[in-house]
């Protein structure tokens, strides 16, 4: 494993992640929760996939295990630091970026052996696992933390076994639900967590951290890249490591064909998505048609897509309601895909004919 801070080429992984940009006033409010001792006992961390979530939750996790470790690089015990920043070097920061820290249990989406995949969801084994975790006496007096990186994508079962932990939390025990789609949550379980809601990066946020994590691209590929990102620096790396500005162009050539979509190209492109190697273009092409569609509402309903746009013409031929309608459609069709694997090809042939037929 590479040091917390290194970052050559990517991102670090949110648990070894030193760095948190675009969200300090949700850290500076944070902060003053755990320091006037009104933390509450479960958040419930949502926003946009690659904004910074997980980085959050954990570094929120290392800063109140820090404080209660007593560890001597804790900015708590030495007056306020940098919003809830513990140094890379600190035995805390070390023992969560290796998964080592006793006092810290994360759940996420297991390996599925037998697809030699992660699992499309989290299962009720994983989240029981949360209430022994907490009835343990914590290590080293202080708190136990708790991390579900993707809550939304719990079953029901193992949202109902985190909603028995949720009505009675241990004391001192703290709870960070991270969730792309709070909605896909049980409202109970919503209820019972306060919310804390990250916005999109700012664009010259994206850009900059692009230029730190990936220095082999181009000013002109940062610039394409960021404006393609919606605000996430996580996307942003997808795309630079899938080729997503050509996957881009790819698709927008196929839509905006004056004789409607080339079907031999399409069937080309779909085979190129589908073949075993193709996992990460194929999810980020899946991903760029879903993002198309929203920009097609939008446009339709007069919020986006200006003259210019090579899809403006395409989203004034059917009202905002019908891509709104669509855009879910879409995305879920590609999730229904992937959850139950059925044909990747398929999945991008529908979704180019769903488009086509929507603009007729």
């Amino acid at each position: 494993m590479s040091e917390p801070n290194d970052r050559a080429g990517t991102a670090p992984a949110p648990r070894a992640n030193p760095d948190l940009a675009g969200h300090e006033t949700i850290e500076r409010e944070l902060q003053r929760l755990v320091a006037a001792g009104r933390l509450p006992h479960a958040l419930l961390i949502c926003g946009p996939r690659g904004v910074g979530k997980a980085t959050l939750a954990f570094r929120l996790a290392r800063y109140v295990l820090a404080h209660g470790a007593g560890d001597a690089a804790s900015p708590m015990l030495f007056g306020a630091g940098e919003g809830l920043a513990v140094p890379p070097d600190s035995g805390t920061f070390r023992r969560v970026a290796a998964g080592g820290h006793a006092d810290l249990l994360t759940v996420e989406r297991a390996w599925d052996p037998r697809r030699r995949r992660l699992r499309g969801e989290i299962v009720v084994d994983d989240t029981r696992e949360i209430a022994q975790f907490l009835r343990l006496t914590p290590a080293e007096g202080g708190w136990r933390v708790v991390v579900v990186d993707g809550a939304d994508e719990m079953n029901r079962n193992a949202a109902n076994a985190l909603l028995k932990v949720l009505e009675e939390p241990p004391r001192r025990a703290l709870l960070l639900l991270v969730a792309h789609s709070p909605g896909r949550l049980l409202p109970t379980l919503r209820s019972r967590c306060r919310r804390l809601a990250l916005a999109p990066l700012a664009l010259v946020i994206v850009r900059q951290l692009l230029a730190r994590y990936r220095p082999d691209l181009s000013d002109v590929q940062i610039e394409e890249l960021a404006a393609l990102a919606d605000g996430s620096i996580g996307r942003a790396l997808d795309l630079a490591a899938a080729g997503g500005v050509e996957l881009y162009g790819a698709v927008v050539a196929l839509l905006t064909r004056e004789a409607g979509i080339d079907a031999v190209a399409l069937h080309a492109f779909a085979d190129r998505l589908a073949r075993a190697e193709a996992d990460e273009a194929y999810r980020v092409a899946a991903d760029l048609l879903a993002q198309i569609v929203a920009g097609l509402a939008l446009a339709g309903a007069g919020n986006a897509a200006g003259e210019g746009s090579p899809l403006a013409d395409l989203a004034g031929r059917a009202p905002a309601a019908r891509w709104a309608e669509l855009r879910a459609r879409v995305a879920e069709g590609f999730a229904r895909t992937e959850g139950l694997n059925l044909d990747r090809k398929q999945a991008v042939l529908s979704a180019f004919f769903a488009i086509e037929a929507a603009a007729r």
